[in-house]
């Protein structure tokens, strides 16, 4: 008895080695009398940058090009900057206010005084601080405008977030850093910036909560403010407001830039090997599934086939195809796939060898299918093949969260052990 290890995405010799050497050990300690093989195809037929990431802007300029430079784009990226934090943490103005306050000279009190409601020695009693205005008419505003005639709700509903403007608004107004805020803004200036506030956490909620399904322009979004803004009486945008400026400051710290390009380039680049191998695959895997055939029949057997990740796409891909020409692959007798997104594939009609909805031919080998709840990479394949009786799903928990839980299969005894069961049902010797 033979068993073939496939390894996964993203893998290359270095990792491969020290991998199949754990496998190895482990398989041995159950198999003594089998050969233990692997199939390294990482460095052949996965994925690299073919143009070293020129196609990457920011990373690498193209010949002849200057680079990109911060001056160039400036305006741009201080803006998108505090709209990237803003989307994070809708709220996020409206707690520099809460927090912080205003400096005093900023409000309307006698001699300019005025540093926020509970420290403001001229503060009648009795009278409504100007921030509780504007956060009650907030309050007010109806959470669903009418679409026709009034052109906040006819932005809501071009640009797609009309159904999330409700929930954004009331999280807003019901917030803790808005009464805050509010409690604090007690003259006309600072009403106003309070306002610009406000209107910017809707905003931002709204758009953070519908996500990709928003068709937003930033010339749509500022004219959402805009409109929000005025409603509440307050200008689009106050010069030198004080939350605006320590959320610029804060942005540009945070995502200048030279920053971003580093970003860009390090996630494009530290991602082509593990999601480029499965692009390639997708493109190119003839010539990987030709070489595991080549591999597999290299020596006699009966042989075990074990899968990572894209290895189990590849074998399932492989067994499948020569199973329905009728010349299924000589000596394979099981599949075992770890971690694997064959049977997802599937379903979504991406597995070069079966239609969508179609059932394993004959001649496909018994499958074991293991996956972990917690590994976002793994799926059943029984559901998707219902009634076969070759293929068996089997759970593992290695109480490791994604991503460490889609390497730690090969640690487990519980693969092993369940490997052998699979071998022993099979009678194969």
């Amino acid at each position: 008895m033979r068993f073939l290890f496939v390894h996964g995405t993203g893998v290359r010799r270095e990792r491969h080695d020290r991998l199949f050497a754990l496998v190895r050990e482990r398989l041995a300690a159950r198999f003594p009398d089998a050969a233990v093989d692997s199939c390294y195809w990482g460095d052949r037929f996965g994925a690299t940058l073919g143009a070293g990431g020129r196609s990457v802007p920011g990373l690498k300029p193209a010949p002849g090009a200057a680079p990109d430079t911060p001056d160039d784009m400036d305006g741009i990226d201080a803006e998108t900057a505090e709209w990237a934090l803003l989307l994070a943490d809708p709220l996020c103005e409206l707690r520099v206010l809460a927090e912080a306050g205003w400096p005093a000279g900023t409000g309307s009190g006698p001699g300019g005084e005025d540093g926020g409601a509970d420290d403001d020695p001229f503060a009648m009693p009795g009278v409504q601080a100007a921030g509780i205005r504007v956060l009650a008419t907030l309050a007010g505003l109806p959470p669903a405008p009418p679409h026709p005639g009034d052109e906040l709700g006819a932005l809501l509903h071009s640009t797609g977030l009309a159904s999330d403007f409700p929930t954004a608004l009331d999280a807003a107004a019901r917030s803790a850093e808005a009464a805050r805020a509010a409690e604090r803004a007690t003259g006309d200036p600072q009403a106003r910036e309070l306002a610009t506030a406000l209107a910017r956490a809707v905003a931002a909620g709204a758009l953070a909560a519908a996500g990709a399904d928003a068709d937003c322009t930033g010339a749509e979004r500022d004219r959402l403010v805009e409109l929000l803004t005025t409603r509440l009486g307050g200008d689009a945008r106050v010069p030198g407001a004080r939350a605006a400026a320590f959320l610029g400051r804060l942005a540009q710290r945070v995502t200048t830039q030279p920053l971003l390009n580093a970003w860009r380039g390090s996630l494009t680049v530290g991602a082509t090997p593990a999601l480029g191998d499965i692009l390639r695959y997708q493109a190119r895997g003839h010539d990987l599934r030709e070489f595991l055939h080549a591999r597999i029949t290299a020596a006699p057997g009966p042989t075990v086939l074990i899968g990572h990740s894209l290895g189990g796409i590849a074998l399932v891909d492989l067994l499948a195809l020569a199973a329905a020409r009728g010349e299924a692959v000589p000596g394979t007798e099981l599949l075992v796939t770890v971690g694997s997104q064959a049977p997802f594939l599937h379903e979504l009609g991406a597995l070069a060898a079966l239609e969508p909805g179609a059932k394993l031919p004959y001649g496909f080998p018994r499958w074991l299918n293991v996956y972990d709840r917690q590994d976002v990479l793994s799926y059943l394949a029984g559901p998707v093949f219902p009634g076969d009786p070759r293929i068996t799903d089997h759970e593992i928990g290695s109480r490791q969260p994604f991503p460490a839980c889609h390497s730690a299969y090969w640690k487990q005894d519980a693969l092993y052990e369940r490997i052998e069961q699979a071998v022993a049902e099979a009678e194969i010797g």
